[in-house]
């Protein structure tokens, strides 16, 4: 297929409403400035987990982000002796459970940036992660080129990807694309531009293996380097963009 047409196609994805289920809740990202009913914006390296608990390598801003239209554009800088970056969630704000929960993004690339869309339990301050659980919708990092990561992370895997799928998708860096999740009682089925690329399904759900039975949060950030991005970055690639066009929640 030519080129032109590849974008294009990548340029114009987009979902309908998923059968039996109604937008519930959506972000656009229209006006000058996140909405602080639905948005809280994380600030520091991450003390006292300093490092954000992998060894990450960025500042987190509040300078780091803009709305350009109807779009959130979060930009990785390289400054003097520190990189620097946005990190949002909706923790207290925006929390539901069950549902199709899907984003439309652009990737940025280059060694050392690590991308994400993602989700915490609420009753994260009680039980502490990763009992909490975790649902990475979307996860890169520049080190894998052509490579999305659908991961999640629960307290009888330790924290560690156990259930993960790496999914290799040529074209991922150009354009926009989807990324999405169908999250039932059973089981939560992983999407990349509508098609399905993991299914977590366990037939024991207990608290440890599933705790994917109570409210979730949304975050949004660029990480930099960590255990995942790699310990390497490189620094001639700077700055770089994540751009989320928008988030949609349907029930």
């Amino acid at each position: 297929m030519h080129k032109f047409l590849v974008l294009l196609l990548i340029s114009t994805l987009s979902f309908a409403q998923p059968k039996g289920k109604k937008l519930v809740w959506e972000e656009q990202f229209k006006g000058k400035e996140l909405n602080k009913n639905n948005w809280n914006v994380e600030l520091g390296d991450g003390c006292p987990n300093c490092g954000w608990g992998n060894n990450e390598r960025q500042l987190y801003t509040n300078d780091n982000h803009q709305l350009i239209d109807g779009k959130l554009v979060i930009t990785a800088k390289k400054e003097a002796d520190k990189y620097t970056s946005t990190r949002i969630n909706t923790k207290g704000k925006k929390e539901f459970q069950y549902g199709y929960f899907e984003t439309k993004a652009k990737l940025p690339v280059g060694y050392g940036v690590w991308p994400a869309f993602w989700m915490l339990g609420a009753n994260i301050d009680k039980v502490g992660w990763p009992k909490c659980g975790e649902i990475d919708i979307l996860e890169y990092v520049g080190k894998e080129p052509h490579v999305v990561f659908t991961s999640l992370h629960t307290q009888d895997s330790h924290g560690n990807t156990i259930n993960t799928k790496k999914t290799k998708i040529e074209t991922i860096e150009q354009g926009f694309h989807l990324y999405a999740i169908d999250w039932t009682k059973d089981k939560i089925d992983f999407f990349v531009d509508n098609k399905l690329v993991y299914t977590f399904s366990p037939v024991t759900k207990t608290e440890d293996i599933w705790p994917y039975n109570q409210p979730f949060f949304f975050l949004v950030n660029m990480a930099i380097g960590g255990d995942f991005g790699g310990p390497k970055v490189n620094d001639m690639i700077f700055p770089q963009e994540f751009i989320i066009d928008y988030i949609k929640v349907y029930q």
